[in-house]
């Protein structure tokens, strides 16, 4: 069958909290601390959905990896602009599920009119540790993203001090005639979401 990708709804809330629970408890690729509950989690994705995209990669009938696009800055002029969030089960890392749903994501936000697609990762301080490596990193260098900078252990969670980097891509030109982004919920949708 393989994998599938799909616009998220809210009756997938529940797979999509069981991933991130994992990076909540386990790691410090997330600095959020508590679990969210699922109402919570539910009302996350529908804000999301508003305006941005929301995706989910599954094979089967199983979820096995998210991503979803924020506002990057509540100003105006960062309209072009958003922050991107991707996570992959742990079982399913490392088998190009998250490539292609990044790049999906991508697609869809190129398709609304945004520019700058920017991730917020965690990164240890020097060496990497059980709790935070640098593979993150490592994927979105891979996916064309570049380092735009760098906040000095600015994140503790277990008790460790860590850092974290901004990594940008331009996913379009950037001209002086600007165009309304265009609301996910409004896009003409051709691929598989």
């Amino acid at each position: 069958m393989g994998i599938r990708i799909r616009k998220v709804t809210l009756e997938d809330a529940r797979a999509l909290l069981e991933i991130y629970a994992y990076y909540v408890r386990e790691t410090a690729i997330t600095f959020e601390y508590e679990v969210p509950s699922l109402e919570e989690f539910r009302r996350r994705i529908e804000v999301t959905l508003e305006k941005y995209p929301y995706l989910a990669a599954e094979e089967e009938g199983r979820v096995l990896a998210y991503a979803c696009a924020g506002t990057f800055k509540g100003r105006t002029a960062y309209d072009w602009s958003v922050e991107t969030t991707i996570y992959v089960d742990k079982e399913a890392r490392r088998k190009g599920i998250g490539g292609r749903l990044l790049a999906a994501l991508e697609e869809a936000l190129a398709g609304q009119g945004i520019l700058n697609a920017y991730a917020c990762i965690g990164v240890p301080r020097e060496t990497e540790d059980e709790y935070l490596t640098f593979d993150s990193v490592r994927f979105h260098e891979k996916m064309g993203y570049r380092l735009a900078g760098t906040f000095h252990s600015c994140g503790c969670k277990f008790g460790r001090w860590y850092s974290m980097v901004w990594m940008e891509k331009m996913l379009g030109d950037h001209v002086t005639h600007l165009v309304p982004v265009i609301p996910f919920p409004d896009l003409k949708q051709e691929g598989e979401f």
